[in-house]
């Protein structure tokens, strides 16, 4: 059964709960689609009337936020033994060069990293555990973690809730048509922080060589 035809059979409440727990075990470097759930709970909001999407912004919220707090307490007290655990059970996802660049990201972007991260679907995995494995301070990363919470969960829930009520309209006049553009809109607008995100990480890497030489 696809993500959206499921969600679309629970009740309220469960889509509000399957949103936060697969958030959650995500941002605590659990590789799952907590931005495929969301972005689905997003477009079911806009349609279901049972779905409200200030809730749903909230549930998902609370779950990247909870979730990177108990990701970075796992890598502060793990350390990188953590990382070579995982790196064998999840060799896909935590590789010694996936580690690599998160690691180079945080060094020099600190908590600039936990923010845009939560954009990135590999250093939403990476953000929380590798922050505590590099001892960022609590403080600072709390703040980066729930200031990019509410824009990752907060905005993609709102863009892709309007898209699917200007679909709604748009089916009405245009068929099925209007809904495969509107989705494509609010996806495109939502990778626009991504693709920034990795020419930052695109340009370190080049500028690497050059720091090592000197």
């Amino acid at each position: 059964m696809h993500v959206q035809e499921w969600l679309d059979s629970v009740p309220a409440v469960a889509v509000y709960a399957a949103v936060a727990l697969v958030i959650g075990l995500e941002s605590l470097g659990i590789p799952l689609p907590g931005e495929i759930i969301l972005v689905s709970a997003a477009l079911l909001s806009s349609q279901h009337s049972g779905v409200n999407p200030v809730v749903l912004g909230a549930c998902a919220t609370a779950g990247a936020v909870i979730g990177d707090s108990i990701g970075y307490a796992i890598g502060r007290k793990g350390g990188r033994p953590l990382l070579a655990w995982l790196g064998r059970k999840f060799p896909r996802h935590f590789s010694a060069g996936h580690v690599a660049t998160a690691e180079r990201s945080f060094e020099k972007w600190g908590m600039w990293a936990v923010f845009f991260g939560r954009f990135v679907a590999l250093l939403r995995i990476f953000a929380g555990p590798l922050a505590g494995v590099l001892h960022m301070p609590y403080w600072k990363f709390l703040i980066a973690n729930v200031l990019g919470g509410i824009c990752w969960a907060g905005g993609t829930t709102a863009v892709i809730y309007y898209v699917g009520i200007v679909a709604e309209d748009w089916l009405k006049r245009f068929s099925y048509v209007g809904l495969g553009v509107a989705v494509l809109i609010g996806l495109a607008s939502m990778l626009i922080l991504r693709r920034k995100a990795k020419k930052a990480q695109a340009d370190q890497r080049e500028a690497e060589p050059v720091g090592a030489g000197e």
